[in-house]
């Protein structure tokens, strides 16, 4: 049975107004999800709310800081239960999909599409939502280099790219499995990083590099 993050009955009332945030925020958008609504959902007074975030704002920053801590460590898991470089490198597509499975799945990109309902620079939020873009690139720096010492930085940016196009995918919803198909592209991508010539594995499988002679 997937595990989601909607409120439960033994969840302490402060779990389950971030429960409630992050399931109503995803699928209905944060503008249009009033403090009325997540009380209702979680089941709690108003006082409760104000007494553990001050408000709405702070709610919201509560909910994606826990999004992403959960995701940076669903991310880190599946890095290090990776066997090859290059396939912890790819590991990023996978942990969406595990991410996914086991939490509220969220819009595409919940970051990014917060940064889209919230642009003010001076909101909370967006020093959250700095946070996970700095997770992003040092992470993919760091295990692009562990695949290539030739411009390890330039195959991080694409692989970030590609992410970011999976992303939007999910939101499009014209294509069955972006995170799958953006793996996939991810994979030709470290191909031509390496100069290797690649012997395409069972999907899901691990990535084979022949190195060139």
């Amino acid at each position: 049975m997937k595990q989601r993050t909607g409120a439960t009955p033994a969840a302490s009332p402060r779990n389950r107004l971030l429960d409630a945030a992050d399931e109503l925020f995803s699928r209905d958008g944060i503008a249009r999800t009033s403090v009325d609504q997540v009380l209702a959902r979680a089941q709690v007074a108003p006082g409760t709310l104000y007494a553990h975030f001050g408000g709405k704002d702070g709610l919201i920053v509560a909910a994606l800081r826990r999004r992403l801590d959960r995701w940076d460590e669903a991310w880190q898991g599946a890095v290090d239960a990776a066997a090859s470089p290059a396939d912890k490198l790819l590991a990023l597509f996978g942990a969406v999909s595990a991410y996914r499975e086991r939490y509220t799945p969220g819009r595409g990109c919940a970051f990014l599409a917060t940064r889209t309902e919230l642009p003010a620079p001076d909101h909370p939020a967006q020093e959250v939502i700095a946070a996970e873009s700095t997770l992003l690139r040092t992470r993919l720096n760091h295990l692009a280099a562990t695949v290539t010492a030739d411009r390890p930085e330039a195959l991080a940016r694409d692989v970030l790219l590609v992410y970011d196009g999976a992303m939007a995918g999910l939101l499009r919803g014209s294509e069955p499995d972006p995170l799958r198909h953006g793996r996939a592209v991810a994979s030709r991508l470290i191909q031509a990083a390496v100069g290797a010539e690649w012997a395409p594995p069972d999907q899901g499988a691990t990535l084979g590099l022949r190195l060139k002679s």
